[in-house]
């Protein structure tokens, strides 16, 4: 600390401070927008394996009617079983695609803790220079 930092003034330390408390306001809700960005991503991925995980079960579920439908015709034919086993392992893969989607959102966390953290250094940070 020089000598020329103990002779500004009163108001050119508030002025220093309030430009500072400004930049440090502007870089946080950039840190939060882009970490809210970050976690939309992530969860806009999340929610297109889910729809995706859907679309496969229900393909099977079509797949499952087909052997029904061909079973009842065709009873004891093996094209209605390996329809149905045909099904069972599309049903079995989208189950397993949609149960992972859904663990993947539940664990993530949308909230932008980052910034969370950084606002209660600032605020420290704020009481050490006014104090």
């Amino acid at each position: 600390m020089g000598a020329g930092r103990d002779d500004r003034s009163l108001g050119d330390l508030f002025a220093e401070l309030a430009q500072e408390t400004s930049t440090l306001v502007r870089q946080e809700v950039e840190l939060a927008r882009t970490e809210l960005s970050e976690k939309a991503t992530r969860a806009g991925k999340d929610i297109a394996s889910l729809v995706v995980g859907g679309a496969v079960a229900y393909a099977g579920f079509l797949a499952l009617l087909a052997a029904l439908i061909l079973g009842l015709d065709r009873v004891g034919v093996a094209g209605w079983l390996a329809a149905l086993l045909v099904g069972l392992v599309v049903v079995g893969l989208g189950l397993f695609l949609v149960d992972r989607a859904r663990r993947d959102l539940k664990g993530g966390n949308l909230a932008p803790r980052r910034t969370v953290e950084t606002l209660k250094e600032d605020r420290e940070w704020a009481k050490e220079q006014i104090g």
